[in-house]
């Protein structure tokens, strides 16, 4: 920690320089993805306030959107509670040459249902059981599966909650869910081991990401999913700008006839 009790953090530039290379390294794993028509699943669990959102945006920042999306599935509504508890899920996962980032993910039923009481014990225990398989078949069927869980410290979590009562840019943040989970630590703790133990398979193993430092976090999730996905750099042909060819005698038509939006810009240096 450092002195005004926050974790030591990586400094900016190691940072900046280093994320910046592995997300280029992205941009050829996602070329990769679609020449080999592959399907990439990387789901993003953790605490509250443990980082994922911001690791998510870093990994994504420079990809071809259309190819590269993020789930974050809201509460289910009441024809997906009486599905089998997967099926809203499988309608996300990718096509051929798609990777598919899961903000929370079906892991919800092992983490906050549980712990909040938004399941049955029937359900649950069910859903520890078909989870194994459930992702066995996925990895089975090709699809390239990566878990990880973002680790924070009771203390940094509260630090981070603090930060974002006090700034009204990200108090939406802050939800009656997240003050809850103060108060019920040690229940997700014992929720997270339960987890652990039935889902963290050779198939689909765990991945721990040690978040009190979320510079450090985003550099070692992005690195260590680099590290197994087994791409090659697929290089693009350079395209070059055509000559834009003579005017045929096209004239824009009089500012006078469209609506601009006002120059606010300009009332700023003025």
């Amino acid at each position: 920690m450092g002195n005004n009790g926050e974790p030591r953090r990586m400094p900016r530039k190691i940072y900046q320089t280093e994320l910046l290379r592995l997300q280029n390294e992205l941009v050829k794993m996602q070329a990769w993805v679609r020449a080999e028509n592959v399907r990439v699943v990387v789901v993003f669990e953790g605490r509250d306030a443990a980082g994922k959102g911001g690791a998510i945006r870093r990994v994504s920042q420079f990809l071809n959107p259309r190819f590269a999306r993020t789930a974050a599935l809201p509460t289910p509504t009441q024809r997906e509670e009486s599905q089998w508890f997967f099926q809203r899920y499988i309608e996300h996962l990718p096509a051929g040459g798609e990777m598919v980032l899961f903000d929370r993910s079906w892991y919800n039923r092992a983490g906050v249902e549980h712990v909040m009481g938004f399941c049955t014990d029937d359900e649950y225990r069910r859903f520890l059981r078909q989870c194994p398989v459930f992702e066995r078949l996925l990895v089975e069927d090709g699809i390239l599966l990566r878990k990880y869980w973002f680790s924070v410290s009771d203390e940094e979590q509260a630090r981070r909650f603090r930060s974002r009562a006090d700034d009204p840019m990200r108090s939406w943040k802050l939800s009656p869910m997240d003050l809850e989970s103060v108060t019920r630590w040690e229940d997700y703790s014992r929720a997270k081991d339960a987890m652990f133990a039935h889902t963290d398979i050779p198939e689909a193993p765990w991945y721990v990401v040690e978040a009190d430092d979320k510079r450090t976090a985003r550099i070692n999730m992005i690195a260590h999913l680099l590290s197994t996905v087994p791409y090659q750099d697929i290089s693009a042909p350079r395209l070059k700008l055509p000559e834009r060819p003579p005017s045929r005698g096209y004239e824009r038509p009089s500012r006078d006839t469209q609506t601009y939006v006002p120059d606010h810009a300009a009332s700023l240096t003025t």
